[in-house]
């Protein structure tokens, strides 16, 4: 009796079928049955929308998957997932793990590995999970310090409506503008009186160094006079005057005696009273004067 028989052949086959759809199955999972991956463990308070085959990420790059998910009911609240991890990863202790989701809604666990380079979580050791803090996260946590800001920043638009409705800020806005404008003008007239400094300053330039160039020769014609010699000629010139005057006051000559001879006035002063009277005398009888001083006296 052949072993091989047909009915054999039917049974082999099946099972052979029903391996490869397992382990096809479980490659498509992104599990591999035949790896030498290490297992670590996870615990999460949630796993909201996790599952087996699950992505594993460390630093953005996949290192492993989501093995399974066990319920863990001492104590109870704790979700374990088990992970398979590539071999040559390396988890230090102080790192987590954290729930998160990308753009397009899939679950995935995210190791966030702490900087200690010597202490290594064990294989089969359990790392701390946790949620993602993402933007929803983040918003949530915030509404109560934006609800308790709410009446103040409606304090605030209120006192904002109030200010732009006041009359004087209008006005004001219009005295800015008027300002403006009269910088504007300022700043023209600033440029052309540039321009014009600009034209007029290389022949300024010009005439101060003229000016210049005139006060270094006034100096050397300066640099150039015999002061001594003037100063000798000027002290012989006040030592004349000095003799004059020692003259003048002195007894000796004409000038001294008929600046101090008392006696030489009086009789100067005498003629010249004497000639005034013979000049009245002779404006009124000329004709006593003239036969004689002229003609000369006839004979009776």
């Amino acid at each position: 009796m052949k072993f091989f028989t047909k009915e054999v052949k039917i049974a082999l086959t099946a099972i052979v079928g029903i391996v490869v759809l397992f382990y096809g199955l479980q490659f498509l999972k992104g599990l591999n049955v035949f790896s030498t991956d290490i297992t670590y463990y996870v615990a999460f308070d949630d796993v909201s929308g996790l599952s087996p085959s699950s992505p594993v990420y460390a630093n953005g790059y996949r290192v492993g998957v989501v093995k399974s998910l066990n319920y863990d009911y001492n104590p109870q609240g704790k979700i374990v997932a088990e992970l398979d991890l590539n071999k040559n990863m390396r988890v230090p202790r102080g790192s987590h793990a954290e729930l998160a989701s990308d753009l397009l809604g899939n679950i995935k666990i995210n190791l966030v590995l702490s900087e200690d380079p010597i202490n290594m979580i064990s294989h089969g050791d359990t790392i701390p999970g946790e949620m993602e803090m993402g933007m929803m996260t983040k918003v949530s946590k915030m509404l109560p310090a934006i609800e308790h800001m709410m009446p103040k920043l409606d304090s605030i638009i209120t006192s904002l409506n109030t200010l732009l409705a006041d009359p004087a800020l209008r006005n004001t806005l219009h005295n800015v503008e008027g300002m403006t404008g009269n910088l504007n003008a300022t700043s023209a007239e600033l440029k052309s009186l540039s321009a014009s400094l600009n034209r007029e300053v290389p022949d300024m330039m010009n005439k101060a160094n003229g000016v210049l160039d005139n006060t270094q020769q006034l100096t050397g014609n300066l640099a150039a006079i015999d002061v001594e010699g003037m100063a000798a000629k000027v002290n012989q010139t006040l030592a004349n005057v000095e003799q004059m005057t020692q003259k003048l006051n002195s007894n000796e000559g004409t000038l001294g005696l008929l600046m101090r001879d008392a006696t030489l006035y009086n009789n100067l002063s005498s003629t010249a009273a004497s000639a005034d009277s013979l000049l009245i005398d002779f404006k009124a009888h000329p004709k006593r004067y003239v036969h004689f001083s002229v003609f000369g006296k006839k004979d009776k």
